[in-house]
């Protein structure tokens, strides 16, 4: 946004001096309240900012003057999505003895910005209020106190609690709405909370104990192409994965295989019709039960080569000519999970205990992870309440306590890194096998204190520090001391309860001050 023509004047930037002594001052002395006089002590012009649930109202007012219109470009930003107000009304009231006067705008100049005209009655102290209404909500906001005062003596703000300054009273740097709304930004009231005791470390996740095994071939055969598992797919138990035809002798022919069928063929009919001849004549006890069963164990035997003669005629064919029918053999997921790899290709084929695919579970992984020894101890005593669990840059993942197991811990800490290796198993199938992760592991109880979204915490130069947030478009950088994180929260030491927090676009703050090469002057409105 380019410096506003209001401030361009001697007068304006006399009082934009004076706008600045006056933000010191309140740095200085910091109270606690939800609303941030920008200088009460401005006879020409003032603003206030204030904060409800769904708004933050941010107004820069020309001085007030019984009976003379004072215009008021009342920047509104809807708090949900810090998004500029483009669609509902707002309202300027101020209350006093005699009842209110309401001042209105009923649509904004540009998005985020309302233009009220205030044309008070009579001289006088009043509560001022903000009313606004739009599809994000209705609320009235209040907004201190202020005078309406005379032409020889124009009014202005009397009282305004501002939020809580920063403790290290730095010079506050400006960081415009426009620019607020352009980026990815959003505020909070600082407040006490807590997080669990923890303790950290890193991880390697990998399946559990019998969670792990490899398929491989019974006998020597060929892969068919269907059905054909992939990696990453998800298996159910017992889901066919492979099918293998077995394979014959290359030194054996069609033909011949043929032949055997019918030459067996052959003697199997040949030994059923003695079959059934000497059972007629054991019924006229023309000859010996010992014959009988003998002629029956030889029709048994043959019907048995048959039926491995043609099999492998028909395996043959399917594997040398593409026809037939082959009986082949079904491999059988082993548990439910996922195909980790394959070691195999389609019509390859196999011998017998050829590794032809790994199969690991997913839906319960263990966890090595590597803690200090007063943490294992902890854990140990009192089990483990949860897991945090980071990945690289994205959000931590956070795993309640009844998915959380302890298996084991290391009887002896590891002499190399000084660490105890604790074992948990975990219903996590977001974690992917073989990673390597920061592990938090939460334990019994809580520290108290100041609890902040880590998304606020801004790095500036090897010193984490924060953005509090002064008034409208005035902040202040102040240094912190993270004493714990979990997942997207941090306890921090150097923050009181009333500040009010830049929870996103520190960031943005940061670079905005190291770029600029002057002071912000204002608005065009």
């Amino acid at each position: 946004m380019t410096p506003s023509v209001r401030a361009s004047s001697p007068a304006r930037r006399l009082a934009a001096g004076r706008l600045a002594v006056g933000l010191a001052l309140v740095l200085a002395l910091g109270c606690g309240g939800r609303q941030a006089a920008e200088d009460p002590h401005d006879a020409e012009s003032w603003s206030v900012t204030t904060w409800g649930d769904f708004y933050e109202v941010f107004p820069e007012v020309d001085a007030l003057v019984a009976g003379t219109p004072a215009e008021a470009h009342t920047h509104v930003t809807v708090l949900e999505g810090f998004a500029p107000l483009s669609d509902g009304t707002v309202e300027i009231v101020l209350r006093g003895e005699d009842g209110e006067q309401a001042f209105r705008a009923d649509s904004p100049t540009r998005p985020g910005i309302y233009t009220v005209t205030l044309t008070p009655e009579s001289v006088g102290e009043y509560d001022l209020a903000f009313r606004i209404r739009s599809p994000a909500g209705s609320e009235e906001l209040r907004g201190g106190r202020v005078r309406v005062g005379a032409a020889a003596a124009p009014g202005g703000v009397v009282r305004a609690p501002a939020p809580r300054g920063a403790s290290g009273g730095g010079e506050p740097v400006p960081f415009l709405k426009e620019q607020q709304w352009r980026a990815e930004f959003a505020t909070v009231w600082v407040r006490r909370g807590s997080l669990p005791r923890s303790t950290r470390g890193l991880a390697r996740v990998r399946p559990p104990a019998g969670g792990e095994a490899t398929v491989t071939a019974p006998v020597d055969g060929v892969l068919q192409a269907r059905p054909w598992p992939y990696p990453g797919a998800r298996v159910r138990e017992g889901e066919a994965l492979f099918r293998l035809v077995p394979r014959v002798a290359a030194d054996r022919s069609l033909p011949g295989l043929a032949a055997e069928v019918e030459s067996l063929e052959a003697e199997r009919a040949a030994a059923r019709s003695r079959l059934e001849r000497l059972e007629e004549l054991l019924e006229v006890e023309a000859t010996s039960r010992r014959e009988v069963e003998e002629a029956q164990a030889r029709v048994a035997t043959l019907e048995a080569r048959l039926d491995a003669a043609r099999r492998d005629l028909s395996a043959a064919r399917a594997t040398r000519e593409g026809t037939g029918a082959a009986e082949a053999h079904v491999l059988r997921a082993p548990f439910s999970g996922a195909v980790a790899a394959l070691s195999a290709t389609p019509g390859a084929s196999v011998a017998a205990g050829d590794a032809l695919a790994r199969v690991v579970q997913t839906d319960r992984v263990w966890l090595e992870v590597e803690l200090p020894p007063e943490g294992a101890r902890q854990i140990s005593a009192g089990g483990a309440a949860g897991l945090a669990v980071a990945a690289g840059e994205g959000p931590a993942l956070a795993i309640p306590q009844d998915s959380v197991r302890l298996i084991s811990l290391a009887p002896e800490v590891d002499p190399a890194k000084g660490t105890v290796t604790a074992l948990l198993e975990v219903r996590a199938p977001e974690l992917r096998l073989g990673a390597t992760v920061d592990a938090e592991v939460l334990l019994a109880g809580a520290r108290e204190g100041i609890v902040v979204p880590t998304s606020a915490l801004v790095d500036d130069g090897g010193v984490t520090v924060v953005y509090l947030q002064l008034s409208g478009e005035r902040f202040v950088r102040q240094e912190v001391e993270v004493e714990a994180r979990q997942g997207e929260r941090a306890l921090v030491e150097g923050l009181v309860p009333g500040q009010r927090l830049v929870t996103r676009g520190g960031d943005a703050i940061r670079r905005a001050t190291l770029m600029s090469s002057g002071q912000a002057e204002g608005h065009v409105h």
